[in-house]
């Protein structure tokens, strides 16, 4: 196991099915805060959802696909960051995140997001990497401008919630750009 430093007192470590109970406790703390912006099979709502989440994933990643990473601040977990999808063949991935209230506003999802997009290019070899959020996630949009993502498009009506419909952004960063625009506070990849 891993655990890189991030900052305020704040750490990286992959998210495991032996963490269900800690996760379900973060998920009673998270849920109705990131329900509107994460898939519906994510949030989960007791112990037994925790582990099927955690499994899912751990199958995923051991697949060479999807895999799930937790943040911890102050020991506890708060949020995570995670490759929704991850295509080796192809080189394209998908990175997302979610993180409770009491978290936010620190930088640790955009410093996290860094580690896990200087891990896929300059390790794996990933050619592409997208970042996808309801147009109306001011918040989830603006990581993705730090990570010095571009717009590419939306996804009209792409997003059911509530019984409405919400538009769907796609963002985007390419191998190339990231070597040129690396932020130099970037946690060093592993």
């Amino acid at each position: 196991m891993f655990s890189l430093p991030l900052r305020d007192n704040a750490q990286l470590r992959p998210l495991e099915l032996w963490h269900a109970e800690e996760f379900a406790v973060h998920m009673d703390r998270a849920r109705e805060h990131i329900r509107p912006w994460v898939g519906r099979t994510f949030v989960t709502d007791d112990l037994d959802g925790a582990r099927a989440t955690l499994r899912r994933y751990a199958e995923r990643r051991a697949a060479d696909g999807a895999g799930l990473y937790g943040i911890w601040l102050d020991g506890v977990l708060v949020g995570g960051v995670l490759f929704a999808d991850f295509d080796a063949s192809s080189g394209s991935c998908e990175i997302g995140c979610w993180l409770e209230p009491a978290a936010e506003g620190r930088g640790l999802v955009t410093q996290a997001c860094r580690v896990l997009l200087d891990w896929a290019f300059g390790t794996r070899g990933m050619h592409r990497a997208e970042w996808h959020c309801r147009a109306d996630n001011k918040r989830s949009a603006a990581v993705s401008e730090r990570l010095g993502m571009t717009l590419e498009g939306v996804r009209r009506e792409s997003w059911s919630y509530d019984g409405s419909r919400h538009d769907t952004q796609i963002w985007a960063v390419l191998a190339r750009e990231w070597r040129i625009t690396r932020p130099s506070d970037a946690v060093p990849p592993v």
